[in-house]
């Protein structure tokens, strides 16, 4: 079992400090996918720095303003172009001068029915896309890029290293597990970086939604456990019940789960069978995605 962290104190508007160097202020955009919000982590004192300043909502611009009144924004680093990470970048860039840093802007849109409520802020542009390993100073902090595709193929990670602290947007959450959505989603690179993670020994991780993680490798060890689990039911499912699609296989497999989180759910199903795909493990009839009938590979030839 992943021993989650959902309990959070917390008022909207008001910045927390979560650690010497860090302060939170949190987005008024709860919701199945962002649990109480999204978390804006000031990172400093005097010239600071923003991790993923949160939505298109002018009360989070100004609440992160109110929060660093007196100092001055100097970086603005988004983990990834989503609508609850992105979107209030640029406008708190136009407010403070900031630099906005990013992974490429290149995406692949998720889309269709199954269209995730956190979507994909295709307007978002970076003044500096990010490389792995760039390092950023300010006074008494220094910031290292730490690339961790999956959730989204351009996703980033940030180090904050006088804490051995990582931000790692919506790679890790401590409240839930994190959804990886294909197209550009990927589940391979997503457990390969959380895999790196893990390696790297963080003392606190301060996710995007939901409280920080203090007890990191035995969280990061059954969140990748948990994907292993989720594997090996997605086989079991398709040799005990059958070639299914997505939609089926999700429907057998998420039949506690709150409907809401459906869609989601399908996206990670669909994640998982791409993943198995490549690896030579499971088979497909009819094209790759949601309508194709996937089974396993032992059953290419039957019928």
């Amino acid at each position: 079992m992943i021993p989650f962290v959902r309990e959070l104190a917390f008022k909207y508007g008001r910045p927390d400090r979560v650690s010497p160097l860090i302060r939170r202020v949190i987005a008024q955009n709860p919701g199945p996918f962002t649990f109480t919000g999204t978390g804006a982590h000031v990172v400093g004192h005097g010239e600071v720095a923003i991790v993923d300043p949160g939505p298109d909502d002018p009360r989070q611009v100004e609440a992160i303003l109110k929060a660093t009144r007196g100092e001055r924004i100097t970086h603005i680093f988004v983990t990834h172009n989503h609508l609850d990470h992105s979107p209030a970048a640029r406008p708190l860039a136009e407010r403070t001068g900031a630099v906005i840093y990013s992974g490429t802007t290149y995406c692949r849109p998720s889309g269709g029915g199954d269209r995730l409520e956190a979507g994909d802020d295709l307007a978002f542009r970076p003044d500096v896309a990010l490389s792995d390993g760039q390092t950023f100073r300010g006074p008494g902090w220094t910031v290292e890029a730490v690339a961790t595709p999956g959730h989204t193929s351009n996703h980033y990670a940030f180090a904050l290293l006088e804490e051995n602290a990582l931000f790692p947007g919506d790679c890790v959450m401590g409240w839930s597990t994190s959804v990886v959505s294909p197209p550009d989603g990927d589940m391979g690179l997503y457990m390969r970086s959380l895999e790196r993670i893990r390696a790297r020994r963080y003392d606190a991780l301060f996710p995007a939604h939901g409280p920080p993680i203090r007890r990191v490798d035995s969280f990061l060890a059954a969140y990748i456990v948990h994907r292993r689990q989720r594997e090996k039911q997605i086989l079991l499912a398709l040799e005990t019940g059958g070639p299914a699609t997505v939609r089926q296989l999700a429907a057998r497999l998420y039949a506690d789960t709150d409907e809401r989180l459906h869609p989601a759910a399908c996206h990670s199903v669909l994640a998982h069978l791409l993943d198995l795909y490549r690896r030579g493990v499971i088979d497909l009839a009819g094209e790759i995605g949601m309508r194709g009938l996937w089974r396993p590979l032992f059953m290419r030839h039957a019928a």
